[in-house]
């Protein structure tokens, strides 16, 4: 009974069976299908090859939310050299809150030769073109990204000769911790001090004739410093024309998070606009003479995470590739035998004539055969 019962199983499952095997006789081959054979493998392999690749490589996905961290301090990191020599300038910051940053919390004045060695321009006009390829394929950013370019390399390498002209620059480098609330970071003429409406610059003692607000602003970032980000105002250089020369850039700070394979930390993103004007009273061009950074800070933080195609979606496009190529070539050879008959005319009478009809036929032909052939002599 049991053996019965395994029979009717085994044989239940056969009838299942959705490949069943053609017996080698009733295959029946032609080069025609051969050719399309191998071309349907050689499109498979291409199309399997560039899966491939599609499934190696990464993309980076941007999510947006609202940035709910309002008490924490934000690191402001600059290096700007100004074409004036350290004891006439100063630099601070005043946000909204009327809170004061001097520069002594954390900037370094050093004085330096404010023209570039061979080697120092050579980087400078690198970055500039990284700058302006920036601005043409925003895809680029994402392939720093990815990379995680150290910031070693955005950063002014050292000097290789030894000038003997006296420095008649200031470098002004280091970093901040502000308010995470719009403010100004300036730099203007005269030591930043107190005062009970705000701060004022000791310009007085300065000569109109010693003003020269040239800079060259080698990098400004916000936040921590991670790899793989070339800010917007790294490498800018602007020569003034006039002594009283004002320049003024409007950042809007972005917090962002970056998740990628490679880099993982909070920092900040910011885009810039920038102007500049020539302070005359006489004309009504008011204001004072310096270098000025408004900076106001985004609501919305954005997120940026590198994605990669799992296992499973790729190997259900490999199988969607591999079986539509094969239904697709077995359909268009299909239609391409069909259209060749019609074409050759073998529609023509009785060549596909049904099995009966061509066997009356043959019998009705031999008897008529042997109705007209002629008696026998003997």
């Amino acid at each position: 009974m049991r053996r019965l019962n395994r029979r009717k199983t085994l044989n239940l499952v056969k009838e299942l069976d959705a490949f069943p095997k053609v017996p080698d006789s009733y295959v029946e081959t032609s080069a025609s299908r051969g050719t399309v054979s191998l071309l349907a493998f050689s499109v498979m392999a291409i199309l399997t090859v560039l899966e491939f690749l599609v499934y190696r490589d990464t993309w980076m996905r941007y999510d947006y939310e609202v940035d709910k961290d309002f008490t924490s301090k934000l690191r402001l990191n600059i290096d700007i050299t100004v074409a004036m020599k350290c004891q006439y300038v100063g630099a601070d910051v005043l946000d909204l809150a009327e809170t004061m940053v001097t520069s002594a919390e954390g900037l370094v004045y050093e004085p330096v030769i404010f023209e570039l060695s061979p080697q120092q321009r050579q980087w400078q006009r690198m970055l500039q073109q990284i700058q302006n390829r920036l601005q043409e394929e925003a895809s680029l950013q994402d392939l720093l990204f990815k990379s995680a370019m150290r910031s070693s390399v955005t950063a002014l390498p050292p000097r290789e000769d030894s000038p003997s002209e006296p420095p008649s620059a200031c470098r002004i480098h280091g970093h901040l911790d502000i308010n995470k609330v719009a403010g100004n970071f300036h730099i203007t003429v005269g030591k930043a001090i107190p005062h009970p409406r705000g701060h004022a610059h000791l310009a007085a003692l300065v000569s109109h004739d010693s003003y020269n607000f040239s800079h060259r602003i080698d990098h400004l970032s916000f936040g921590e410093i991670l790899p793989g980000i070339i800010n917007p105002l790294d490498g800018t250089e602007k020569i003034a024309e006039e002594s009283n020369q004002m320049y003024q850039y409007f950042i809007t700070i972005v917090p962002t998070k970056l998740n990628t394979h490679k880099v993982y930390g909070d920092t900040h993103q910011f885009s810039v606009t920038e102007r500049e004007r020539v302070i005359n009273h006489a004309i009504g061009s008011h204001g004072v003479s310096g270098i000025f950074m408004k900076y106001d800070i985004s609501s919305l933080m954005v997120t940026v995470t590198e994605d990669h195609m799992p296992l499973w979606k790729f190997l259900v496009r490999l199988c969607g590739i591999i079986g539509g190529i094969f239904t697709t070539t077995g359909m268009i050879h299909g239609l391409a035998e069909f259209f060749v008959d019609v074409i050759c005319c073998r529609f023509k009478l009785g060549v596909y004539r049904r099995p009966e009809e061509n066997h009356v036929q043959s019998l009705l032909s031999s008897n008529h055969s042997t109705e007209t052939s002629p008696p026998d002599p003997l």
